[in-house]
C-alpha cells in the first residue's frame, strides 16, 4: 500500500520534468556570474535612473603629444598639453595628466600620461597611447567617403537596388 499524497507530493510529480531543468538554469545563471548579466540588462539599483557620462581629466590627443619637445619648460608644456591634475611637492620633477571617462557608472577608458623635468626643462615623458587628433580623423572620414560622390549620379536605381543585395 502506497503511503497517502499531500498537496506538496502531487506538485513535486506534475513539475518532476521541469524541476531538473530549473535548477539547471539557476545553475548556469550564477555560473555566469553577475557582471555579464548587469551589462546587458538593468539591475534593480540601476532600474530607471539615467546616470551621466563624464569626462574627467586632461583628454591628450596624439597631435597634442607630437608638439611636446625635450627641453621645452613647464610653462612651454603648460601651454602644449595644459595644467596637469596631478602635481606634487614631494616630486616637483613630474607632472602626472589622468583621464577618465565614465558611461553609466562604468570606467569605459583610463589613461596617464607622465611629464619629466631636469632643472625646469623636459626630460622624457612616458604614457598610454592618446588616441588620433580630431583632425586627422575627419580627415580619414573625408577620404573614405570621398569616392561615394564620383559614382552617385550615373548609376541607376537599378545598379542601387542590386548594391544592397551585394
Amino acid at each position: 500500500m502506497s503511503p497517502p499524497s499531500t498537496p506538496t507530493s502531487r506538485a513535486l510529480r506534475r513539475a518532476g520534468p521541469l524541476l531538473p531543468l530549473a535548477a539547471l538554469v539557476a545553475a548556469a545563471s550564477l555560473a555566469a556570474g553577475c557582471t555579464t548579466i548587469e551589462t546587458y540588462a538593468p539591475t534593480l539599483r540601476s532600474f530607471g535612473v539615467y546616470k551621466l557620462d563624464i569626462n574627467q581629466g586632461n583628454f591628450l590627443s596624439q597631435d597634442m603629444v607630437n608638439k611636446l619637445k625635450v627641453g621645452q619648460t613647464r610653462q612651454q608644456v603648460r601651454v602644449v598639453l595644459g595644467t596637469p591634475l596631478v602635481v606634487t611637492l614631494f616630486r616637483d620633477d613630474r607632472w602626472d595628466y589622468v583621464y577618465e571617462f565614465t558611461r553609466q557608472g562604468r570606467v569605459q577608458e583610463h589613461r596617464t600620461f607622465t611629464v619629466y623635468f631636469v632643472e625646469d626643462k623636459v626630460a622624457r615623458w612616458e604614457g598610454d597611447e592618446a588616441p588620433p587628433s580630431t583632425a586627422e580623423l575627419n580627415r580619414e572620414a573625408a577620404a573614405r567617403t570621398a569616392g561615394e560622390a564620383a559614382w552617385s549620379d550615373t548609376r541607376s536605381w537599378w545598379d542601387s537596388m542590386l548594391d544592397v543585395f551585394r
